[in-house]
C-alpha cells in the first residue's frame, strides 16, 4: 500500500531498521493500566447498567486533561484527542459491560465482588486497551506527533440484542468519524499476536421465539386435539432442515435451539409450547432475508401440524466485515510493533458482534487480540466464569491502536 512522504514519522514501508514508532507504553502506566482493568474486572455491570465503569473511565481521561462526554443514554462515553484535524477522525472503540454469570475463578485476588456478574469475554480488557491508548495519544498530541485527531468510543450493552452500538451511533459516536478500529480478545490465541481476516470475522446473530397453541386433551385420542409437543419437535427438527435447503449453504444460515418447554403431565397433550433458539449467518445477504424465511417454514409446519403460532424474531446484529484498507492499517500497526510473524489469519466466528453496526455507517476492521499465556496451552473459552486473560495483553493492545493512529496518516 502506498504512503505520503512525511518527514517527521515514516511510514512502515520507509522504517530505518532502528527507527522506533512512538506511542508505546511506559512501565509505570501499564502498572496503573493493570490496576485499573482489575477494578473493572472486581465491579461488572450490565449492559446500560455501567455508571460506575463509565464515571470511572471519565474521571481518568478528565485527569489527563481530556473533554469526555457521557452518552444520552445514560452510559458509555465518547472522547477526542487532538482537535486540530481537518480529515474525518479515526475511531477506537470498546465495550464496557459484562456478562449475568458468576465469576468462578480461584486464586486471583481480582475476582468479581458481585454476584452473579463477570467479565467473561474481555470487555475489561478492550476498555482498559482504549483508555490507555487514548492517554498515550494524549501525551502525543501535547508533543505536537499526532497527525489527525482520533476518537475513543466506550460503548455500552454490547451484550444486549441488538447491541448498544446503535444507541451510541444514534448518540452521536460516529459523528466525524471516517474510519474505526476494535479488538476482541481470543482465548485461542498467545498474548502479543493478533489474528486478522479481510471480510466477514463474525457472524450475524438474532434470536428466536415461537408460541404454540391449540385444543389440547388426553393422549389417548391425540386425533381429537392438536398435538402442540409432536408439533414443537417437528419445527424444532424439520424447520432448520428447510432453511438448509432455502438459501445457499455457503452462507451457513443455522438455526440452533436453545429452550423447548410444554406440558405438565404424562397424559394431558397441552395447550400452549414455547421454543426459542438463536440464527447464525455467515452471510450478510442472507441473513437480510432471514426473517422472512423462518416466518415462513415455521408457519409451513405449524399449518401442517394444525397448531397456531405466533412468531418473535428479534434482531440481534449483522456480520462483522471487516474493510481491506483497514484491515491492512492494523496489519501495518502490529508489524511496526512486534513483526509480522506475530500476525495470524484468522477464521470466521459464528459468536456474533455489535461492532458490524458501525461498519454500516463508516468502514473499520476488529482484530483478534492474543490473550493467552503463551505455552500455557490453555482452552478456556469467553462466555465461562473462569475466563481469565494474560494481562500483557493490554499493552499490546494499546500499543496496536497507538500504532494504527500514528500509521493512519500515511493511508492513500
Amino acid at each position: 500500500m502506498s504512503r505520503e512522504p512525511d518527514a517527521g514519522l515514516p511510514g512502515e514501508a520507509e522504517l530505518p531498521g532502528d527507527y522506533v514508532l512512538p506511542g508505546t507504553l511506559s512501565d509505570a502506566l501499564r502498572t496503573e493500566l493493570i490496576a485499573f482493568r482489575r477494578d473493572l474486572h472486581m465491579h461488572p455491570e450490565l449492559g446500560n447498567q455501567e455508571f460506575r465503569t463509565t464515571a470511572a473511565i471519565k474521571a481518568r481521561l478528565e485527569a489527563a486533561g481530556l473533554r469526555p462526554q457521557v452518552l444520552s443514554t445514560g452510559t458509555g462515553l465518547v472522547c477526542d484527542v487532538g482537535t486540530d484535524g481537518v480529515r474525518p477522525m479515526l475511531a477506537l472503540r470498546a465495550d464496557i459491560d459484562a456478562l449475568p454469570i458468576p465469576d468462578t475463578k480461584t486464586g486471583v485476588p481480582y475476582r468479581s465482588t458481585v454476584p452473579d456478574r463477570a467479565h467473561a469475554c474481555g470487555h475489561d480488557v478492550h476498555t482498559t486497551a482504549v483508555l490507555g491508548a487514548g492517554l498515550v495519544l494524549a501525551d502525543l498530541d501535547r508533543q505536537g506527533l499526532l497527525p489527525h485527531p482520533v476518537r475513543l468510543i466506550f460503548q455500552p450493552a454490547e451484550e444486549v440484542l441488538p447491541g448498544g452500538a446503535a444507541d451510541a451511533i444514534e448518540s452521536g459516536a460516529l459523528d466525524g468519524v471516517g474510519r474505526i478500529i476494535a479488538v476482541h480478545c481470543d482465548p485461542r490465541v498467545d498474548v502479543g499476536r493478533i489474528g486478522l481476516r479481510i471480510g466477514p470475522i463474525t457472524s450475524a446473530c438474532d434470536r428466536l421465539e415461537i408460541t404454540l397453541d391449540g385444543p389440547g386433551g388426553h393422549t389417548a385420542r391425540p386425533h381429537l386435539t392438536t398435538d402442540l409437543v409432536t408439533a414443537a419437535a417437528k419445527i424444532v427438527t424439520e424447520v432448520p432442515a428447510l432453511l438448509s435447503r432455502r438459501v445457499d449453504t455457503r452462507s451457513g444460515l443455522a438455526l440452533t435451539w436453545g429452550r423447548i418447554e410444554s406440558g405438565h403431565a404424562c397424559n394431558v397433550i397441552p395447550q400452549h409450547a414455547e421454543l426459542a433458539g438463536t440464527v447464525r449467518c455467515l452471510d450478510l445477504p442472507a441473513w437480510r432475508e432471514a426473517p422472512d424465511l423462518v416466518h415462513a417454514a415455521v408457519d409451513e409446519i405449524a399449518t401442517l401440524h394444525r397448531a397456531k403460532s405466533q412468531i418473535n424474531y428479534i434482531r440481534g446484529v449483522p456480520p462483522v466485515v471487516n474493510d481491506p484498507v483497514i484491515t491492512e492499517l492494523l496489519r501495518d500497526a502490529h508489524a511496526a510493533r512486534r513483526g509480522s510473524q506475530a500476525i495470524e489469519d484468522t477464521e470466521q466466528s459464528l459468536g456474533g458482534e455489535d461492532f458490524s453496526w458501525y461498519l454500516e455507517h463508516v468502514p473499520g476492521a476488529m482484530a483478534r487480540l492474543g490473550v493467552r499465556a503463551p505455552g500455557s496451552g490453555s482452552r478456556l473459552d469467553l462466555h465461562r466464569g473462569d475466563f481469565d486473560v494474560d494481562e500483557e495483553a493490554i499493552r499490546v493492545g494499546v500499543e496496536l491502536f497507538t500504532a494504527a493512529a500514528l500509521l493512519d496518516d500515511h493511508r492513500s
